[in-house]
Order: C-alpha cells, then sequence, then structure tokens
C-alpha cells in the first residue's frame, strides 16, 4: 500500500473515482445529499444537476427529469 493509497481510505471524501467533476464544487454533493438527509431520487437529482455541464450534458438533463418523475411518483404512491 502506497502512501496515496493510505490517505484516500483515511479520507474518502476527498477521492473521487472515474473522474473529477464533483472535485471542483465548494460543497460535494455527497454532503450535501447527507447532511439534508435527501431521499435517493431526491440526491440524485443533486448530483445531476451539479455535473451535467461537466460530464453528461442532455443525457444527465434527462437523468434529471426521470429522477423528478420517480420522486413524484413515490410521492403519489405514499399518499394511497
Amino acid at each position: 500500500m502506497t502512501h496515496k493509497d493510505i490517505f484516500e481510505e483515511a479520507f474518502p471524501q476527498f477521492t473521487q473515482v472515474g473522474g473529477n467533476h464533483y472535485t471542483k464544487f465548494k460543497i460535494q454533493p455527497y454532503e450535501f445529499i447527507s447532511k439534508n438527509n435527501l431521499s435517493f431520487f431526491q440526491g440524485n437529482v443533486v448530483k445531476y444537476v451539479c455535473r451535467y455541464q461537466r460530464k453528461g450534458g442532455a443525457e444527465d438533463l434527462k437523468k434529471i427529469v426521470h429522477y423528478c418523475q420517480l420522486e413524484m411518483l413515490k410521492m403519489k404512491d405514499a399518499k394511497k
């Protein structure tokens, strides 16, 4: 194990696997999602809103809409 591996294991919040599209933010999406106790669908909306310009473009915007629709379905099902 290298010194870098020890650092990444001790501080996973400073590591991103598969790119660097979240590392430029002052507040990481995972931190915002976690501290605000967002649902899975809400968290994905935050994640894709944060990254669409740096990574997925229009496809990520479609994912935002999809996760919003799933959240609305969840709300509808909860009312039943």
